[in-house]
């Protein structure tokens, strides 16, 4: 890149992971950090504005001050598996039609000339027998990422099948403990994936 670009991520507990939220600087613990590492010499800044819990629709509510005002060159958006959780633990559910039209006003609230996006496909990896019929909630969500990023030529990081055929490999405690929470080494893959997907599209 010509210059030093500005990278921010945003997204829920994945991204956020453990940031310190009264420090605008702190990337947390995970992938975002793993992130900043890897781009080191070419990030000009690297901002984690992941909050725990979020849903599309709570991005939404912050997007003005959280993504627009930090002015990315670069935005990562991944979110989608709080989305599907709510439905199960909270009888919250958001359809994939609903979650598929806040993606869409997140990218139209974007300035023009828009940042270079990325999305990130959630990912899930079910502990339980129950947990398996969850992943057809996922899938709605995960396409509706895909089609997203493909309607608005954003780079699109796969990640469902990569973590899947990881826990296959590994267990799914080598991954993500909970089935959502990844561990180091799952921050890793993370990071590995969306590093291939941005080098990929780079120019």
């Amino acid at each position: 890149m010509s210059h030093p670009a500005r990278f921010v991520f945003v997204g829920d507990s994945i991204t956020d992971c453990e940031r310190d939220r009264s420090d605008s600087a702190s990337l947390g613990e995970g992938y975002v950090r793993l992130l900043a590492d890897a781009l080191a010499g070419r990030a000009g800044t690297v901002r984690n504005a992941g909050v725990s819990g979020d849903r599309a629709v709570d991005l939404e509510a912050r997007w003005a001050d959280d993504v627009v005002a930090a002015d990315p060159s670069v935005l990562t958006i991944y979110v989608g598996v709080n989305d599907m959780w709510r439905r199960f633990d909270s009888d919250d559910p958001t359809s994939a039609a609903d979650f598929e039209a806040t993606l869409r006003r997140l990218v139209e609230a974007l300035p023009s000339p828009r940042p270079r996006l990325l999305f990130v496909e959630p990912f899930f990896l079910p502990t339980t027998a129950e947990q398996e019929g969850w992943l057809d909630d996922l899938a709605g969500k995960r396409a509706a990422v895909a089609r997203v990023a493909a309607d608005v030529e954003a780079t699109l990081v796969p990640l469902h099948d990569r973590m899947t055929a990881a826990a296959a490999r590994l267990g799914i405690p080598a991954v993500a403990p909970d089935g959502v929470h990844p561990s180091p080494a799952g921050h890793r893959m993370i990071a590995d994936a969306w590093l291939e997907a941005y080098e990929r599209a780079t120019p």
